[in-house]
């Protein structure tokens, strides 16, 4: 099939001519667009894209009957590498895809929300409900976005909560001391209070070969791409620290083509895009005891930080959240309105945090 980088709207005749003078003709408009994502589709969030996002798009179009999309679906490099789907879409290679967040937060600072708030609350769900509500109340996030000529559709939290994959046993902070700790993002940031650990930045499917080639100890991610990726071979003990859920991906469309789609096709894919957010955080969480489980079997081994060492790490860390929304509030952006949102939508969902990161 043909990659497009444009909507072409083509009116599709559904056959039904009616007698010989020629009766009525119904017709159906086909809308071809094409998904991006730079990493491989055995990544759950781009498998559930494909398998349910796609899917459930063309079910709810189906029932109006005036649309049907002709879906091109690139992935694992075909047209971007990960870190470049949000490039991507800005010039119309893609028109419709997942964006890894956490590679830009310089051109997309709100969405570091959840990160620079960890150790408060490791459930997908909630996280990735309260994040979206945000980018619903204040504008911030889909500026950001618009800035990067894209409409937000959704967020994503694809991970229950960063863990910390090693090649040695760590049972508390001094193990860490010196260690040389991948990450992606704010996460290296908490790394920061313990002497002598540096973090190194990279990416999921390069955690493997940073770890097995030595450029470093550890990884930060979380146990179903630990799984999938295979980690338990070169980082076999799994530190439960409860880092938290991250929001990472964000479903966005190129503004140039939304521009021109049938208010009824939005409708659907804003929709859908919620549906989407839920679905793939249930997927997490119903996943995370499984995964644990997964890399016992594969020769993994669990180590449980205790309470005292979790909260020794959160409370050696900078205020990174105070920091960020400090850096937003002097852009003339709601930070410290949007910190304060956040930290009250998950303590009114259960949640009490290690730390208080809004009232420092």
């Amino acid at each position: 099939m043909k990659l497009t980088r444009r909507i072409a709207l083509a009116t599709t005749v559904a056959l039904g001519l009616t007698g010989a003078m020629g009766g009525a003709v119904s017709a159906q408009e086909t809308i071809n667009l094409t998904a991006i994502d730079g990493y491989p589709e055995r990544s759950m969030w781009v498998a559930e894209f494909s398998g349910f996002f796609i899917p459930r798009v063309d079910e709810l179009l189906a029932e109006q009957g005036n649309y049907q999309i002709n879906w091109m679906e690139a992935y694992g490099g075909q047209i971007v590498k990960p870190r470049g789907v949000l490039e991507g879409i800005k010039l119309g290679l893609g028109d419709i895809g997942i964006v890894t967040t956490i590679f830009h937060n310089s051109s997309l600072p709100s969405q570091g929300i959840s990160a620079v708030t960890p150790f408060v609350a490791a459930d997908a769900r909630v996280v990735a409900q309260a994040v979206d509500e945000i980018a619903r109340e204040f504008p911030q996030m889909g500026a950001e976005l618009a800035a990067e000529n894209q409409v937000y559709l959704a967020t994503g939290v694809v991970l229950d909560t960063y863990q910390v994959f090693s090649t040695t046993p760590i049972n508390g902070l001094s193990d860490m001391e010196g260690m040389k700790i991948a990450g992606a993002g704010y996460n290296l940031r908490y790394l920061e209070g313990i002497p002598g650990a540096a973090g190194v930045r990279g990416g999921l499917p390069d955690f493997y070969n940073m770890v097995q080639t030595g450029v470093v100890d550890a990884a930060m991610l979380w146990p179903e791409a630990a799984v999938t990726f295979g980690m338990a071979e070169v980082a076999p003990y799994m530190l439960v620290a409860d880092l938290g859920a991250v929001n990472s991906k964000t479903v966005t469309v190129n503004a140039d083509i939304w521009a021109e789609l049938p208010d009824e096709v939005k409708d659907v894919l804003q929709t859908v895009s919620v549906e989407y957010r839920d679905h793939v955080a249930g997927i997490a969480m119903d996943r995370a005891q499984a995964s644990r489980e997964a890399y016992v079997a594969a020769g993994g081994t669990i180590v449980e930080m205790s309470q005292h060492e979790r909260q020794a790490w959160a409370d050696s860390m900078p205020n990174i959240a105070a920091e960020w929304a400090a850096n937003l509030d002097g852009t003339g952006a709601p930070g410290t309105d949007m910190l304060n949102a956040y930290m009250g939508k998950l303590a009114d969902a259960g949640f009490t945090p290690l730390r208080d990161w809004a009232a420092e």
